[in-house]
């Protein structure tokens, strides 16, 4: 599953990640502790900054294009998180079945030719937090953490604290991160969904137009 997902690539084992750095090829700033490399990845800590999901004054949360004018449908996305930021070793609660954006504390340049894949550290995981994310080769910025607890109880997370795990991967050829159009670049704090940005979007409402025989005068 993992060759089909990366193609042709192989894990980097903690000295090949420490040589990067050395080589100025992988930055990682700030790194607190070297400890933070292990065997086969690097920890990661919890940023400053979180995006809530809260009850917004719409219905539902829009992703189509359907029935919207102007583009309601990205500034729908808006109403359903709020801002919120702490310090280094304060809490956070994540509420059950709460999804959060965060990003790590450090911020990540990656070579042209490495993924990175996060996961939640065992230790989290176990609590039922999860956490799906892959870094492209060339990303810049800090990591976005979309976290979600599975748990029936509140879990207090600790701003600072190691809850990431990153394998890097070594790919067979490099891309350029930036030669197509991203919806995310270079971001230190948390975004909501730029899915109203999807160019399949237009083109399928312009069907469901045609379907339902409306005109856009």
């Amino acid at each position: 599953m993992e060759q089909s997902i990366l193609g042709e690539s192989s894990y980097l084992n903690g000295e090949n990640i420490k040589r990067l750095l050395e080589e100025r090829k992988l930055f990682i700033r700030p790194l607190l502790e070297m400890s933070q490399i292990g065997g086969v990845g690097i920890d990661f800590r919890l940023g400053y900054d979180f995006l809530v999901s809260v009850q917004g004054r719409y219905a539902f949360i829009n992703t189509s294009m359907n029935n919207d004018a102007g583009g309601e449908n990205e500034r729908n996305i808006h109403h359903f998180f709020q801002a919120t930021r702490r310090q280094i070793g304060e809490t956070f609660i994540l509420h059950p079945h709460q999804t959060v954006l965060a990003t790590s504390l450090e911020y990540v340049k990656l070579p042209k030719d490495c993924i990175l894949k996060l996961n939640m550290r065992s230790s989290y995981a176990r609590l039922g937090i999860t956490v799906s994310t892959i870094a492209q080769p060339g990303y810049c910025g800090c990591l976005s953490l979309e976290l979600t607890n599975t748990n029936n109880n509140p879990i207090n997370l600790t701003v600072g604290s190691r809850i990431i795990q990153g394998l890097i991967y070594k790919m067979s050829n490099t891309t350029e991160y930036f030669d197509v159009p991203r919806k995310y670049v270079c971001h230190v704090r948390p975004e909501p969904s730029a899915i109203a940005l999807d160019k399949d979007l237009k083109y399928l409402n312009e069907l469901w137009k045609i379907d339902n025989n409306i005109s856009d005068s």
